[in-house]
């Protein structure tokens, strides 16, 4: 295992880039006092920044570091986790955001209360609230405060994850979501150029593609594996979409950058050109966790792998970017939560309670709670050390949680006799019962200890959403349903699909063409790696 030692050079480039960032917020701050400007960047972004967005928000501890850390340990069967993404992607690009565009909310929560009713939303949007602090910014904070508190030994775990919070609340604070989709999209091609470097020199350290093949275990280059596979057997990949249907079309932190999006179509074309920048992951941070098995067969922590390879491959001054990179990474999931939890309790709490709230006591009142959601997620983030890893900590926590949103969403728009009674009752349904089952089958393991089945958390997400649908659907059949009014423009109309196509130009800009040349290009890597 290689000695962490950063020189000057590496050093100086880590400064320069905290200063860049705080003043790009500082810049982007000056005069913006409109609510659509602070938290949906106006809606006014075009279709690269919002992919670029999407890809670099997730692009952080449970991608950037969990991933290659998740690989090491169990193989390629980890990039399904991206492809389904591919797939979820091209799914909301055609059935949802028709419908978050067409309603101009600010966040997810409010479309429930559009379909359902006013409990409806304010119970999910109190969920994403919670699991934004707990789940996505405390991940954030976790995956980087590792890394540099191995990096400097001077810091603990603690002090390392309070230097972050600090830096990415500043310029989340400052600027808003315009600071944050500019500055992610700077941070996601830093990934991708580190990532390269790393698969690049790394692949040649071991001999190239064919004698790495050669010297794992066959297991390792699998996709798809049997049903007592322990990471992910192939009867797991329904909750695995799952998983991706409510990361990538219902969760706040994710969506508020197609929700900035300048029109419908450059809306899809910012969600397929994510889709886009998932595939090649295989070989940025899939493959590099597979052939650390062989340049490091005994690491302590499999969430170490990252900072190892740069360390161990790169020159001194190159290590300096991909430390940028790494700290890119966690920072553009970090910002992304922030602001979206900002959004969260000014749109669907504040301004409910004071409609006339003026735009700049909104704002205000957003880079309070800014703050107070980074110093939480600060202070919970080093109990996530008590997982196996940070991948299966984001993983099997939601799997249990966020099922019965998954129905709600998906049953409001495709059955109009669903109502808000069955929304409402669905949502608390999920959390009593999803919060209790994480506890006793992967924290304390009282599940089986009981003599109950021990099945994996992607099967229990099923098991869940089935559950919830019942409910959903036992309760709305029960009680009076909607009228008319309120599921004419929120239910799934055939029509809507052919909504925001580009009238003429080039047959490669008509996002139907760009959304089957996607899955032709996923369903061929798929089969590739089988």
């Amino acid at each position: 295992m290689p000695d962490f030692q950063l020189t000057t050079l590496d050093l100086t480039i880590v400064l320069v880039y905290f200063a860049g960032v705080i003043a790009h917020g500082l810049w982007v701050s000056r005069g913006k006092e409109s609510s659509s400007d602070y938290f949906l960047a106006g809606r006014q972004l075009g279709w690269f920044l919002v992919g670029f967005s999407l890809f670099a928000s997730n692009m952080s501890g449970a991608s950037f570091v969990g991933l290659m850390g998740a690989s090491y340990d169990h193989g390629l069967v980890v990039f399904n986790y991206e492809w389904t993404a591919t797939v979820v992607l091209v799914l909301f690009a055609f059935i949802l955001l028709p419908y978050f565009l067409r309603a101009k909310i600010f966040t997810v929560p409010q479309f429930l209360e559009h379909r359902y009713d006013h409990r409806s939303r304010t119970a999910y949007s109190a969920f994403t609230l919670l699991a934004i602090m707990f789940v996505d910014t405390a991940g954030a904070l976790y995956a980087g405060g590792l890394v540099i508190s191995s990096l400097f030994p001077v810091f603990s775990l603690w002090e390392a994850v309070g230097i972050l919070a600090l830096v990415a609340g500043v310029y989340t604070i400052l600027g808003g979501l315009k600071a944050v989709v500019v500055t992610d999209t700077v941070q996601a091609i830093l990934l991708m150029l580190g990532a390269s470097a790393i698969f690049v020199i790394g692949l040649n350290e071991v001999g190239g593609w064919e004698r790495m093949v050669a010297d794992l275990d066959d297991h390792r280059m699998k996709l798809i594996h049997p049903t007592d596979h322990d990471f992910l057997p192939w009867t797991g990949l329904l909750g695995v979409i799952l998983l991706g249907f409510y990361y990538w079309t219902l969760n706040q932190f994710i969506v508020q950058r197609a929700l900035g999006a300048r029109n419908l179509d450059q809306g899809r074309k910012g969600a397929l050109f994510a889709g886009f920048l998932k595939l090649p992951n295989l070989f940025l941070m899939i493959v590099p966790g597979v052939f650390a098995i062989l340049l490091y067969p005994e690491l302590p922590d499999p969430d170490l792998v990252f900072p190892t390879l740069a360390f161990d491959l790169l020159p001194v001054g190159f290590r300096g970017l991909i430390l940028t990179a790494l700290i890119a990474a966690v920072m553009s999931s970090l910002d992304s939560a922030l602001n979206a939890a900002a959004t969260l309790f000014t749109m669907d709490f504040v301004r409910p309670l004071r409609p006339s709230i003026p735009d700049r006591a909104l704002v205000s009142i957003g880079r309070v709670v800014t703050g107070v959601a980074m110093v939480v997620g600060a202070v919970y983030a080093p109990t996530i050390q008590r997982f196996p890893s940070l991948f299966e900590y984001f993983q099997s926590v939601l799997s249990y949680l966020i099922p019965c949103i998954v129905a709600v969403y998906l049953g409001g728009v495709f059955w109009k006799r669903l109502n808000g009674h069955g929304a409402f009752w669905t949502i608390l349904f999920g959390v009593t019962v999803g919060v209790p089952l994480f506890v006793l089958k992967e924290v304390t393991g009282i599940w089986v200890d009981l003599g109950l089945p021990d099945l994996h958390f992607t099967l229990m997400s099923v098991i869940m959403l089935g559950l919830s649908s019942a409910v959903l659907a036992g309760v709305s059949l029960m009680t009076a349903p909607p009228p008319p009014h309120q599921v004419r423009d929120t239910a799934f109309r055939l029509e809507d699909l052919r909504r925001g196509w580009r009238a003429g130009g080039p047959w490669y800009l008509d996002v139907r063409i760009q959304a089957a040349g996607l899955l032709l290009l996923t369903g061929a890597t798929i089969l590739f790696f089988w």
